[in-house]
């Protein structure tokens, strides 16, 4: 399958992008140099080979939940420099 000058003025379009005529020529060509490289890659056997999901064999690094104990309303209020009702009070910034 190869890719087409109409093909690249499509995606050109959808991706709101204009390009010169050489512009697009270059296109073409790297497009299907992309797509016969792909084909070339179908032709392995991976009839053996294990699906992966993450190329790096990773796992969760996050620490487990664990339950704590929490400030109380006013433990967290009692250093504010300004409350109000029970809230942080801060001046206005927008207008």
């Amino acid at each position: 399958m190869a890719v087409t000058i109409q093909e690249v003025d499509h995606i050109a379009r959808l991706a709101k992008l204009s390009f010169s005529e050489d512009e697009k020529e270059k296109f073409v060509e790297q497009f299907n140099q992309i797509l016969t490289y792909m084909e070339k890659l179908n032709e392995l056997d991976t009839s053996d080979v294990e699906p992966t999901y993450n190329v790096l064999a990773l796992t969760n690094v996050m620490r487990p939940d664990e339950e704590k104990t929490w400030l109380s309303q006013e433990e967290a209020l009692a250093n504010a420099p300004r409350s109000n009702h029970g809230f942080f009070s801060v001046p206005k910034v927008i207008g």
